[in-house]
């Protein structure tokens, strides 16, 4: 459905259609999918979906007021409308790494006239827009994150390795199942295996056990409509292979990399929406972000847990977009709940 989640009428704005959409080559044999919708006139902002691999929906133009903002989405290289597509058995992810992304991102403002810009990231989504940002910091007007992941080692263990397995220890097993006991030790590195097999039979079967354990624990209570969204064979296939992929080479970030690299954020208005109860992305590191960039507000959302479709989430990331159209800048050291 076009619209997106039903239960977020009200608290999005109405739906609507793109005015201009393409295919931007970027090299390595790689055309992304971008889009236009709102105010062609408007305050430039760029979405930056999570995963990595995920790509854009409809809904997502949502969080934007149409009237005042121009509003770009695009699908990150490998999955949603950009090709060639992840899901390929044939699939090669050498030229899909943070850096190709971050040039991508700067290719695609150059292609669409657009000198400044919002940086609006969730997920792998804000870590993306913490790269960019912190590379291009003279090209950012304002950043709007949530549910931050920076990819650090410790961040990658605790979700992908047992330590969220204690509050879901049910959904756990499903995702061990395709694993042989002996190699549970190291879960991305043996899902790295399984999800490069060109047989179908053995890279699905990984995809949709490793996307599903994700979609199961995104909400604070159960979605099954997300899970089964997130669990079709050819976007679970691309979604897996690439977050494994980045995630295998740590982002390719040295080590607390967009932590540190926030000190380029502190001229940058910035506001942090983080739920209390996200298993996928603990609020440690949203903390640890807002510490190193203290003039962005931190808000935390007390009954929501990752998803940007959970009532209190969106809300709070409306409030935010709707806050710097009207040329509202939050105040340093603010932290709200």
């Amino acid at each position: 459905m076009s619209g997106g989640p039903a239960h977020l009428d009200g608290i999005l704005y109405p739906p609507i259609e793109p005015y201009a959409t393409g295919q931007l080559i970027v090299g390595d044999g790689n055309r992304v999918y971008w889009e236009e919708s709102g105010n062609p006139d408007g305050k430039p902002v760029v979405f930056l979906h999570g995963g990595p691999g995920a790509g854009t929906s409809p809904w997502h133009r949502r969080f934007f007021d149409p009237e005042r903002y121009r509003i770009v989405l695009f699908d990150q290289r490998g999955c949603g409308r950009s090709t060639p597509h992840a899901s390929a058995p044939d699939a090669d992810l050498r030229f899909n790494t943070t850096w190709h992304l971050v040039a991508d991102i700067e290719l695609l403002r150059r292609n669409l006239g657009i000198a400044r810009w919002q940086v609006f990231g969730g997920s792998w989504g804000s870590a993306l827009a913490l790269a960019y940002a912190e590379t291009h910091p003279e090209r950012v007007t304002e950043v709007v994150l949530r549910g931050v992941f920076t990819l650090r080692p410790h961040e990658l263990e605790w979700f992908y390795e047992g330590g969220a397995a204690a509050i879901f220890p049910d959904l756990w097993e499903d995702y061990l199942a395709p694993i042989p006991v002996l190699e549970r030790s190291r879960m991305i590195e043996a899902y790295c295996r399984r999800l490069a097999d060109p047989d179908p039979a053995v890279h699905v079967q990984a995809a949709k056990a490793w996307t599903r354990w994700e979609a199961a624990t995104l909400t604070l209570t159960p979605d099954a409509d997300l899970v089964s969204t997130m669990t079709d064979d050819v976007a679970a296939t691309a979604f897996a292979r690439i977050e494994n992929h980045f995630f295998m080479h740590g982002g390719w970030f040295t080590d607390e990399q967009l932590i540190r690299g926030a000190t380029a954020l502190r001229d940058i208005p910035g506001v942090i929406v983080q739920g209390r109860y996200d298993v996928c992305t603990p609020v440690m590191t949203a903390w640890d972000l807002h510490r190193a960039w203290p003039e962005a507000e931190l808000v935390i959302v007390d009954d929501a847990g990752h998803a940007a479709s959970e009532p209190g989430i969106a809300a709070a990331l409306r409030a935010a977009t709707d806050r710097f159209a009207r040329g509202d800048v939050p105040g340093p050291d603010d932290v709200t709940a």
